[in-house]
């Protein structure tokens, strides 16, 4: 029998070189901005506790939980009987304490009560690292994949609103990609609700609204009465619905609506303050449709899309009061935004943004005509290298034709060529493999050249 060719698991990823050096751009280019803002980079574990997991994402992100067996006889504390008795649920907490990270999000909030002596409040980190959830593999949905996480903790201000949304600016104005900015508050929505009379029906009244670009006035209207809103409650909500025009005319119509929410109001104020001092090149506006995670944000939230691409959110983040209040540190106000890593390959993909030196390893290849002459080349590379240029010396004598190929199917640029009058000259025969120029130089010219 053959043997089997080896597998990965569903929804997991081989990344090769090309598309390694492409993500590490996206990765440092994410991580240059947080530094420029003062964000400091942390990492926490792959695994948590499962007590430090479940129950932070609903039943339904309790299920979605990667969970790993407990090492050595993790079957002990169960009984025949109690195989018998209980569920998959119950068996699989006593089989296991330990899980794959969700998100970031949770972690940092527990790095923060555990290490809360340690910090100088506010408190801004970032993270950049894989996180795992047992979902249905399908297109542009994974089960491994990257978060690129911003946090700042400890402060109420929103400045810190105001410097995300440059954060997110100036990430995609250096990766050249046209981005717009939609910007709602959770206070907002909480206003809206009160006064048409359905506070507990925040959720079911944002998701027919996100539906207006896709069915129209008349669809919503239509899906709000068939999901048990009242006639008078859909018709205070068309001023909202159709919502139009400038930030100012925006905000006008939401405080003539909201004029007896208290919270609503506030929720206005703050908008205006961030979308007011916010000074980016990207469009960003006010958009009530926009919900992300109600019962998690209570203040500003934010979502970015691509513009000149077919794709959903690359971009997303908001304000939460309570996070730590989960570990027993109550009243900590936090905002944070998370960059799609994934999301942002394909949009670069799509639109040819990636800078040709990412995919680019050496620079110049020594090629290797026998031992003397590999003696001569590692000597000159080592020059090179210590000059900052990426060089490889072909580690075998083979043919030229097979050298010359290997450093076409990397993409070399430039061929270093040492035969026996090159040594006694102290020279290097240079070859530009893209327009197949030939000269011999010195190291210290061949270092000019390339550098220059």
């Amino acid at each position: 029998m053959a043997n089997q060719k080896p597998s990965i698991p569903k929804g997991t990823r081989d990344f090769g070189p090309t598309e390694m050096a492409r993500r590490n751009y996206i990765f440092n280019t994410i991580r240059q901005v947080y530094a420029l803002y003062g964000y400091r980079q942390i990492e926490t574990p792959s695994m948590e506790l499962l007590g430090t997991l479940m129950g932070k994402y609903g039943e339904e992100g309790d299920k979605l939980l990667f969970k790993v067996l407990n090492s050595g006889d993790f079957t002990r504390p169960v009984s025949t009987q109690d195989y018998e008795d209980h569920d998959a649920p119950w068996l699989s907490a006593r089989f296991c304490e330990k899980g794959l990270r969700y998100d970031l999000t949770v972690p940092f909030a527990r790095y923060v009560v555990q290490h809360r002596d340690e910090l100088s409040l506010p408190f801004k980190r970032f993270q950049i690292q894989p996180v795992w959830r047992a979902d249905r593999p399908q297109k542009g949905r994974y089960r491994e994949f990257y978060q690129c996480d911003a946090d700042v903790v400890g402060s109420d201000s929103l400045l810190n609103e105001v410097e995300l949304l440059e954060i997110v600016d100036e990430v995609y104005r250096r990766l050249g990609v046209r981005v717009g900015i939609k910007v709602n508050n959770r206070k907002i929505l909480s206003g809206i609700a009160e006064v048409i009379g359905a506070t507990d029906r925040i959720v079911e009244l944002t998701v027919a609204i996100d539906k207006l670009d896709k069915i129209g006035l008349d669809g919503v209207n239509a899906c709000l009465l068939a999901d048990g809103f009242t006639p008078g409650q859909v018709e205070k909500l068309q001023p909202i619905i159709s919502l139009s025009g400038s930030l100012e005319e925006k905000l006008a119509t939401m405080r003539q609506v909201l004029s007896q929410s208290e919270t609503g109001l506030l929720g206005c104020r703050e908008v205006e303050t961030v979308l007011t001092a916010y000074r980016g090149h990207a469009a960003a506006e006010l958009d009530l449709t926009l919900a992300r995670g109600l019962n998690y944000y209570t203040g500003c939230i934010f979502e970015v899309k691509a513009l000149d691409v077919a794709i959903g959110s690359i971009n997303g983040g908001g304000r939460y009061d309570n996070l730590t209040g989960i570990f027993g540190l109550p009243g900590l106000s936090g905002v944070g935004i998370s960059f799609g890593a994934d999301r942002i390959y394909d949009v670069l993909d799509q639109l040819g943004l990636f800078p040709d030196e990412t995919a680019a390893g050496a620079r110049l290849l020594f090629i290797n005509f026998g031992e003397r002459e590999a003696d001569y080349c590692l000597r000159q590379a080592r020059l090179t290298r210590q000059a900052g240029i990426p060089t490889e010396v072909y580690p075998d004598p083979a043919k030229m034709k097979k050298q010359m190929q290997y450093a076409n199917a990397l993409h070399v640029p430039y061929v270093a060529l040492c035969g026996e009058q090159e040594m006694q000259e102290g020279l290097i025969a240079l070859k530009d493999m893209a327009t197949g120029e030939q000269q011999k130089l010195t190291v210290e010219e061949v270092i000019a050249r390339l550098k220059g």
